[in-house]
């Protein structure tokens, strides 16, 4: 099965529209991982919008399943990983001021600075991810930095499934297959959602992940989050 990391940036974005700590960033951490999900992510970005660093700190006594923290590998961020000690950090090569994630690294442009970065979280026991786009030689680089994932960025995915264009999943298929040849775990996500996680999922070998959080908390409002954390879960057996 694959697991469920929900995204909870948006719990943030809406506790900040106002102040104060309503709704309450760890209450819902807790709860999400009391429902079912197999672990909580966070993207704090450089200007605090949504997660604080804070919020990443505090989060660490509260997510006893898998912590994922996302983010560009700055300074700042590096020095935050180190010290909350995730289960996993997922590398994103964010522009800063970006509205939201919308590139994969060039790993072979990139590739001596992410192996510099990734060795140190790995002497520090994190496991490693790098965001990727459904590319073979991104891939193929990816495995060179000595990261121990992947995460495929999935927005193309999930435009063409939203065009009913089952064959938009064939580039993310071979990535996952070279994936699967080179020993690299694979993870998932942006725009993954219930109307399209289960297509995803049955045609993607060896996903072992999937982060979820603009769609899934959306999804909730309607459908409330217990309810649709399950959905997700089903729809990932």
């Amino acid at each position: 099965m694959t697991k469920l990391s929900v995204n909870i940036n948006k719990i943030a974005t809406l506790r900040n529209s106002r102040g104060g700590d309503v709704p309450n960033l760890l209450q819902v951490a807790k709860d999400v991982q009391k429902f079912g999900a197999e672990g909580v992510t966070v993207h704090p970005r450089p200007d605090e919008r949504h997660i604080r660093y804070q919020d990443a700190r505090d989060l660490s006594s509260v997510v006893y399943t898998e912590y994922n923290i996302e983010g560009n590998p700055q300074h700042n961020f590096i020095d935050l990983v180190l010290e909350c000690k995730p289960t996993q950090v997922t590398l994103v090569p964010d522009a800063i001021g970006a509205l939201t994630s919308n590139a994969g690294w060039d790993t072979i442009k990139n590739q001596a600075y992410l192996k510099e970065v990734i060795a140190e979280f790995k002497r520090n026991n994190i496991r490693t991810s790098i965001f990727v786009d459904p590319i073979i030689e991104m891939v193929e680089g990816a495995k060179e930095t000595g990261t121990d994932r992947i995460e495929l960025y999935t927005e193309s995915f999930a435009h063409e499934y939203g065009l009913g264009n089952e064959k938009g999943v064939e580039p993310y298929v071979k990535a996952a297959i070279k994936a699967n040849e080179l020993n690299l775990g694979i993870n998932a996500g942006h725009d993954l959602s219930l109307d399209n996680i289960k297509f995803f999922k049955d045609n993607i070998p060896g996903l072992l992940e999937v982060s979820i959080g603009h769609a899934l908390i959306s999804e909730a409002l309607y459908l409330g989050l217990e309810n649709t954390v399950n959905m997700y879960l089903q729809r990932l057996k």
